[in-house]
């Protein structure tokens, strides 16, 4: 990876959703607003300084850039479009969050 890009995998999980009553969403169904989504970080530019490899993160997923390695899929996006970092590194913190 180049200067601050960021390679993450989707999590798997990030399909059906059940509501609090108990109702699944499927994935393709529209919301009234932006939904962010998480992801694993797998790899990262010398200059990304806020995520490492294992982390967790969320970014909006209609700002994604999609590439395919190894028949993987990935997204590639600039450290600067991450909007939260989930670790265990910051597990010492208040929050578990570096926002």
């Amino acid at each position: 990876m180049l200067h601050d890009r960021v390679l993450v995998e989707l999590d798997q999980e990030a399909g059906e959703r059940r509501s609090t009553g108990g109702i699944v969403i499927p994935a393709t169904a529209a919301m009234g607003a932006r939904r962010l989504a998480w992801a694993r970080v797998v790899g990262h530019g010398p200059q990304a300084r806020a995520v490492q490899i294992g982390d967790r993160v969320l970014f909006d997923a209609d700002d994604k850039a999609e590439v395919e390695v190894q028949g993987e899929v990935y997204v590639v996006m600039r450290e600067r479009d991450v909007h939260a970092v989930a670790a265990d590194r910051l597990a010492d913190e208040a929050t578990g969050l570096y926002l």
